[in-house]
């Protein structure tokens, strides 16, 4: 509006200013008041049964699009905690003959997902499916993914973001891994040999989960990586691949 003061709004789009408008007083953060946010390039339906896609998060699906570019035979890949499906329609997108399965605890996030899926043409491509933690296949995920709730309760209480997104997928327990403890354990049987597990964490667990991913895979390879903040912001697992396999 104030790019535009020429424009005339009808009594509808004047309503819904208005409407807006107090929202955003409120504190509703602007993703739910537009009700869509871009991630990675791609525009994304969003609502409070989803987390706001974040630019931290983007350092995850460059680290996934990367290691597919490398290695174009492994093609099945797991999203746990899908959220909005940004992460698993960022990667659809990418690579057409990518297979995804995207899996979240929320029936209502998973509704999301079908519909940024479907809204990106990958739904044939990208299967949402209700879960808790890494769904089981008849064969081993290439790549698993995952952004999981990793906010320490405590810390949770005292941050903003709390009252206005869903507290199932920001709390991660009295130390944030709650979750991520079982998902490394659950990935140690379902990540292919050769496979890439890919973490995203809080800035203060970076040696916790790394620990935890050295216990579950003593022969992989483990990198810990900063977003653009400098914080420790992902956990990279690149298992290992049986002898004399590429």
């Amino acid at each position: 509006m104030l790019a535009h003061p020429e424009v005339i709004l009808s009594p509808d789009q004047e309503h819904q200013l208005s409407v807006s408008l107090a929202r955003l007083e409120e504190g509703e953060p602007l993703p739910y008041v537009l009700e869509h946010w871009e991630f990675y390039g791609l525009d994304f339906l969003v609502n409070p049964a989803v987390l706001i896609p974040r630019p931290e998060t983007e350092l995850l699906v460059e680290q996934a699009l990367s290691w597919l570019r490398a290695t174009p035979e492994r093609r099945l890949a797991a999203d746990v905690g899908t959220g909005s499906g940004c992460i698993a329609v960022s990667l659809a997108v990418h690579f057409p003959d990518l297979r995804i399965v995207a899996s979240d605890i929320s029936r209502e996030a998973l509704k999301t997902a079908q519909l940024n899926a479907t809204r990106h043409a990958v739904s044939g491509r990208v299967t949402c499916v209700q879960s808790h933690l890494i769904p089981p296949t008849s064969r081993p995920f290439n790549l698993i993914c995952a952004n999981l709730p990793y906010i320490p309760t405590e810390k949770l209480r005292e941050l903003k973001v709390a009252q206005w997104e869903p507290g199932l997928a920001l709390d991660g327990g009295p130390d944030g891994l709650k979750l991520i403890r079982p998902l490394i354990d659950n990935a140690s049987r379902s990540l292919a040999r050769g496979g890439l597990l890919l973490l995203e964490i809080e800035a203060s667990q970076g040696t916790a989960t790394c620990a935890l991913a050295e216990a579950a895979f003593p022969n992989a390879e483990i990198d810990l990586l900063p977003d653009l903040a400098g914080n420790d912001r992902l956990v990279k697992v690149q298992n290992a691949n049986p002898a004399g396999m590429s």
